[in-house]
């Protein structure tokens, strides 16, 4: 079985091959792909590399989490499968991949779109913030 991990923070240059050759350098790649945008093909900045063994997946994690590749600092984890209850469940789309991103990633997105949005909320309400 498969050991899929998240990589993000991908510069939009690295390629599918570039991830695999990377990441081979820590054991056995099974697939690489780098997730792009559907309208305009470009990349969103993370992918999902599937290694052969569960070693190699945790070599690969501790070798490149916080490494700079192509001038960003990659954050790699364990992907989570979407059954596990955590982060948010899109239906629809997508190449019906059952892999969410780590909570941590996004949890941080989330947060920080909340405190942009609607800014008309806080005029309105008088709290002044």
């Amino acid at each position: 079985m498969a050991h899929k991990l998240f990589i993000g923070g991908l510069s939009f240059s690295t390629s599918e091959e570039r991830l695999r050759e990377l990441f081979a350098t820590a054991g056995a790649v099974e697939t690489a792909a780098v997730v792009t945008d559907r309208d305009t093909g470009r990349s969103r900045g993370f992918g999902f590399v599937e290694m052969a063994t569960a070693e190699d997946a945790d070599a690969a994690a501790k070798k490149f989490n916080g490494q700079i590749v192509d001038g960003r600092t990659l954050k790699v984890e364990v992907a989570n499968s979407s059954g596990s209850g955590r982060g948010p469940r899109r239906a629809g789309g997508g190449t019906g991949a059952s892999w969410t991103m780590p909570a941590s990633s996004w949890r941080s997105r989330a947060s920080a779109s909340r405190r942009s949005a609607r800014p008309w909320l806080r005029e309105r309400s008088g709290s002044g913030r």
